[in-house]
């Protein structure tokens, strides 16, 4: 049937900007009550969701080593922002009746489940909605990284990247009014023209076990429920 979503089981990789709305900082409760709208309208079709978000809102481990700050403890501080994000992601998924589990990287038994990759593809299977925390548990591995490992680990038929922008451009649409936004592209032209999509190091762990992804606007409400049923939302970026 044509109205059936084209994939059953995603991960969806958010900034943990798109959390912090105008504000700049932190978290704003009207931009995660909308994503987690969004995310439970995907949930509703009985598609298996997992999540990795980011912690730019709240610390990035770059930037922390940029300013003098030893790079491990950075990161560190930087996987612990994500686990603040992931909890009240959580928070807001299950006021919205969907079961949710949050699966952390660094164990911290009395607020999320430690990562188990079985576990976490059992909660899937049970219809509920798994947010990985403290990325890969590693300094050093960007929040990037992790969500293309964990979609792997998972066997996730897709990865969605829902951004800040609409595609993928040939070069950054608010500097240049000529930028042509993709439709798709394969990795290795992503590599070879150095697009800022995600972290090589992320782009070549998705290319060596062709995981396809696609990265499009998150503010645009209802883009990750159309991404899920297959229709033409954003860039598309494959092993062709």
């Amino acid at each position: 049937m044509d109205n059936l979503p084209e994939f059953k089981r995603i991960l969806i990789k958010l900034s943990g900007e798109a959390l912090m709305g105008n504000q700049g900082f932190g978290i704003t409760p009207e931009m995660i009550h909308y994503v987690a709208e969004e995310v439970a309208k995907v949930a509703r079709l009985n598609v298996e969701i997992s999540i990795v978000v980011g912690g730019g809102n709240i610390f990035r481990g770059v930037a922390g080593s940029s300013a003098g700050m030893d790079r491990s403890s950075a990161d560190n501080m930087g996987m612990l922002a994500t686990v603040i994000n992931s909890l009240a992601l959580c928070d807001a998924l299950e006021k919205r009746d969907v079961p949710t589990r949050v699966q952390s990287a660094i164990r911290m038994d009395q607020i999320a489940e430690p990562f188990i990759r079985r576990k976490a593809i059992r909660h899937l299977e049970k219809g509920r909605v798994v947010i990985f925390a403290a990325g890969t548990g590693n300094p050093y591995f960007t929040t990037d990284t992790a969500a293309v490992l964990r979609a792997h680990e998972i066997r996730a038929q897709i990865l969605f990247k829902a951004t800040q922008v609409d595609g993928v451009y040939d070069k950054d649409p608010v500097v240049h009014e000529d930028a042509v936004m993709f439709d798709a592209l394969s990795y290795m032209r992503v590599i070879e023209k150095q697009l800022h999509v995600m972290d090589m190091t992320a782009i070549s762990l998705a290319m060596e076990h062709d995981l396809p992804l696609q990265v499009f606007d998150l503010h645009k409400a209802d883009n990750i429920r159309r991404a899920v049923m297959g229709e033409d939302v954003g860039t598309r970026i494959y092993n062709k």
